[in-house]
């Protein structure tokens, strides 16, 4: 009788199921399951969304005493007079009877919305600053540090230039050369001449290649000194 072998179950089997269980019931629907529904009466009214302004202050004929607005104090012994005047009474007088005069304003919406004209932007105060119109030291010191860099390229390049200067190769020189490479030449053609007629091998045949490599490149070569009378090469 063959025995039997049970399956291998994790302990964490019903955890597991219990938590994908309500991982998928807290998804079974978009957004929150359950929203509060709001009130009839709470209903978005025409206006509601405007800025408020702020309820003047009106003083009632009737009652004076609940006027909120309060009258500036009266002038004491040591405040001097407005207007070179001497006595108190001409001082209450003139104050009473001159207006004060507001502060410049600047109006820039068609709403009716004003600044100080000083907060505007539109009184020139800048140009009254004593360095009113001067290059900043910072842009000072960076064109400095421009024209020191671009003086020490100069100098690099101009290094670079005379190390990798040309000269001109003489007549003795070039001929020399010449010579040697006809030399060269004669002697690979003689070394051609001898290879055998069957190639049958790779040895031969890289050797035959190998030759006319060589050759051609010092046809090349003589061409182009017997072409060029004047030719320059490096110093080094």
């Amino acid at each position: 009788m063959s025995s039997m072998v049970l399956r291998y179950m994790s302990k964490f089997r019903p955890t597991v199921i219990l938590e994908n269980k309500s991982t998928k019931d807290a998804m079974r629907t978009m957004g929150p399951a359950k929203v509060n529904v709001p009130s009839p009466d709470k209903y978005l009214k025409k206006h509601s969304k405007e800025p408020k302004l702020t309820e003047r202050s009106q003083c009632s004929k009737e009652v004076r005493n609940t006027c909120t607005v309060r009258k500036p104090p009266v002038p004491t012994r040591s405040d001097r007079p407005v207007m070179g005047l001497s006595s108190r009474r001409d001082f209450i007088k003139t104050a009473a009877a001159v207006p004060v005069k507001p502060p410049p304003t600047s109006v820039d919406t068609s709403k009716g919305h004003k600044q100080l004209l000083e907060n505007s932007g539109l009184i020139p105060k800048y140009i009254k600053k004593k360095d009113y119109g001067e290059v900043p030291e910072y842009l000072q010191q960076r064109k400095e540090e421009e024209r020191r860099a671009y003086e020490e390229y100069k100098t690099l390049v101009r290094e670079e230039r005379e190390r990798a200067a040309m000269k001109k190769m003489s007549d003795e020189t070039r001929q020399t050369i010449l010579e040697g490479l006809k030399k060269n030449w004669d002697q690979l053609h003689q070394e051609y001449q001898g290879l055998s007629v069957i190639i049958d091998t790779m040895t031969k045949k890289a050797h035959k290649e190998h030759l006319e490599a060589s050759m051609k490149q010092l046809e090349t070569d003589i061409s182009f000194l017997e072409r060029f009378k004047t030719v320059y090469v490096p110093k080094d």
